[in-house]
């Protein structure tokens, strides 16, 4: 099976190296992707961070699935969990399935990525003291130093796009929300007090839990992408 995967925030296509051969291993074809505003620049513009839009990168998001011979499973990280639901909403009869890794879709209006503190028009990661505790115990100097050199400050243009949808069939798409630095049970307790409106409607929702931190394609890779390929395998 093809599958979709979109970095989260800050980072380039190239955090997902380490999933790589063991999805390939699996016989799934994976592809990483590199987002306007992350790494990679839109048509004709330098730089890239300066001129790119949640439009660019729903754009090449789209991209592959409109190249695909199949329907795709489609993974987000972190903030791109969004950009996945967003995925599904405009590819709704493509999209065989959205793995969301520690994140959750942006419910209707709001911003893409409000959380992110932004100057100067860009936002930039904000250093690790602000993921103290859960999100990043998992992770030791070497993988602390991986992660920071595949990250780009991110314009808010992108971070500050008020987040749309346009097919309500999108909840008939299947979800896996993949629970790393919290459990599956925090995660139905968010639902049953509406704190995930985008998910309450989805009618084939499941929570599986990750031993890990964050970011756990540098902590746990061969952990995540056995959650992947399970989903993937699921589908049939």
């Amino acid at each position: 099976m093809d599958i979709i995967l979109l970095p989260g925030l800050w980072l380039d296509g190239s955090v997902w190296e380490p999933v790589l051969g063991p999805l390939r291993e699996a016989l799934h074809r994976p592809f990483p992707l590199t987002l306007p505003g992350q790494g990679a620049a839109t048509s004709g513009a330098a730089p890239a961070a300066a001129a790119a839009s949640l439009d660019d990168q729903l754009e090449a998001a789209l991209a592959p699935i409109d190249a695909a011979d199949d329907r795709v499973l489609v993974v987000g990280h972190s903030a791109a969990s969004t950009l996945a639901w967003m995925v599904a909403d405009r590819r709704v009869d493509d999209v065989a399935a959205v793995v969301m890794i520690g994140g959750m879709p942006a419910p209707e209006g709001e911003a893409y990525a409000g959380f992110a503190p932004v100057s100067d028009g860009v936002s930039v990661f904000p250093g690790w003291e602000a993921f103290a505790g859960p999100d990043s115990d998992d992770l030791d100097a070497g993988a602390r130093a991986w992660l920071e050199a595949r990250m780009h400050p991110v314009p808010e243009s992108v971070t500050r796009a008020p987040v749309h949808y346009t097919d309500p069939r999108r909840h008939e798409v299947p979800v896996a929300m993949v629970c790393p630095e919290y459990s599956p049970e925090d995660a139905r307790q968010w639902l049953a007090a509406g704190d995930l409106p985008e998910l309450e409607p989805v009618r084939d929702l499941r929570f599986v839990d990750l031993d890990s931190g964050h970011w756990p394609m540098a902590s746990a890779p061969q952990q995540l992408a056995g959650v992947i390929a399970g989903v993937a395998a699921d589908l049939g």
